[in-house]
């Protein structure tokens, strides 16, 4: 045969034939369209050209290896990159094996759809989170106040509780900001929200939760993407969903106005996880959040001065800036960098988190933490939840026997963040 003759029948093949990746055959012609596939990418540029390509990130290990589920352009995208590639599975079929809700042995409070699988029964759905929220609030009349602070795209209720001993006066004392569950199918995060305000109301009695609750103004928004949450769990299996339900979706954590769209840390593809809308705060969602931190600056000053917001998974501790890779730039001096990086790494040794700026991960543009820093000096932070790993989709899917430990595995990050809300520098020595 000849060379010519072998070439092309080598090329036929290339194309007829699942490709070999790390010893695994990539998906058929029966798979769904969308792949689970591991990335090796061990700089944050190679994690950046990852996310370029506009997969969904799903998570990182140990910084080396990046979880994304990609549709066929995508992975040959991906190929063309050439970084080490693992298939791991179909995408509707890994979703699948998380389970499903059996409705022959009802849990109590669980109704109908938009109730989680067997085995994920301890998580709250919107209506179960808006009950206890209510519940708290019952419970302790003078700690805890609840209010709707606007309405997500289907018209959802966007609710923050607020924490303090003079919980019906606005005290000039340091206000502190926690945003949980802005992806959607981030559940442990709304959970992570629930357990601060469940332990800083029900154990207020202990000297140290009592000294940071009387000397701080703690507010919490449990559910930032009440839709997407419903959606991912309509159907009583989970969908993996990210975004809104605004169309195609936005990805809210790319829908902020600091610095949004500028560069390549988000797409501009409506049909994209990271796809960032059509304009900064284009997203109900983020707006109302937005409008909420505005609402606070009174007689000219900020009084949120610290800020976290909890996303899952990879175990990280992370800080601003998202869209460049400099420890400074605009706004953001080497003192400022120096305390945002001493407070990150002393709460990470508490939790067993990597601590990092974020664009040491990959570069993300119109985050949350770019704009609350950017906008209005809050320090702030994200806080990749539990595991530090994945094997695709289950990253985001903890068994509900996960949530006590991993949300109470935040608590003295939790209060050392309250410790130094009166004045972040404290933490290099310095005054405020």
């Amino acid at each position: 045969m000849s060379n010519k003759r072998r070439g092309k029948i080598a090329a036929v093949l290339a194309v007829c034939l699942p490709v070999l990746v790390a010893g695994m055959a990539v998906p058929s012609t029966a798979d769904s369209g969308r792949y689970l596939l591991e990335v090796e990418a061990n700089t944050s540029a190679e994690r950046t050209q990852v996310a370029q390509i506009g997969v969904d990130v799903l998570g990182a290990t140990k910084l080396t290896t990046v979880q994304v589920v990609a549709d066929k352009a995508q992975y040959r995208a991906l190929q063309a990159t050439g970084l080490p590639l693992k298939y791991v599975g179909d995408f509707e079929q890994e979703l699948k094996k998380l389970g499903k809700v059996d409705f022959t042995d009802p849990v109590p409070g669980q109704v109908g759809a938009q109730d989680f699988p067997s085995g994920y029964a301890g998580y709250h759905n919107y209506a179960e989170m808006t009950a206890e929220l209510q519940q708290t609030v019952r419970d302790h009349p003078t700690l805890a106040s609840l209010r709707s602070i606007g309405k997500s795209y289907q018209n959802r209720d966007i609710y923050a509780l607020k924490v303090s001993d003079n919980v019906a006066t606005d005290e000039n004392e340091p206000e502190v900001l926690f945003v949980c569950g802005q992806h959607a199918r981030e559940h442990l995060t709304v959970e992570q929200c629930l357990q601060i305000i469940k332990r800083f109301t029900d154990n207020y009695a202990t000297p140290a939760v009592k000294d940071l609750v009387d000397n701080r103004e703690v507010w919490l928004v449990p559910m930032m993407n009440p839709d997407g949450a419903e959606y991912d769990i309509e159907t009583g299996s989970f969908r993996g969903w990210r975004k809104n339900r605004q169309g195609n979706g936005t990805d809210l954590n790319r829908n902020w106005g600091y610095k949004w769209g500028c560069c390549g840390g988000s797409s501009g593809s409506s049909t994209s996880d990271t796809y960032r809308g059509t304009a900064a705060f284009s997203a109900p969602e983020t707006s109302v959040i937005r409008n909420f931190v505005n609402s606070r600056v009174v007689g000219g000053a900020q009084q949120i001065k610290t800020f976290i917001d909890f996303h899952s998974y990879s175990e990280l501790v992370l800080w601003p800036y998202g869209y460049t890779r400099s420890d400074t730039d605009t706004g953001l001096n080497a003192d400022e960098a120096r305390a945002f990086q001493t407070l990150g790494r002393q709460m990470a040794a508490t939790n067993g988190y990597t601590p990092e700026q974020a664009s040491d991960l990959y570069i993300t543009d119109g985050s949350s933490d770019d704009w609350m820093w950017g906008q209005h000096k809050i320090w702030a932070y994200t806080f990749e939840m539990y595991p530090a790993s994945g094997s695709g989709l289950n990253g985001f899917y903890p068994r509900d026997t996960a949530i006590a430990t991993q949300t109470a595995r935040n608590d003295r990050a939790v209060d050392l963040l309250l410790s130094y809300s009166d004045c972040v520098k404290r933490v290099i020595g310095q005054t405020c």
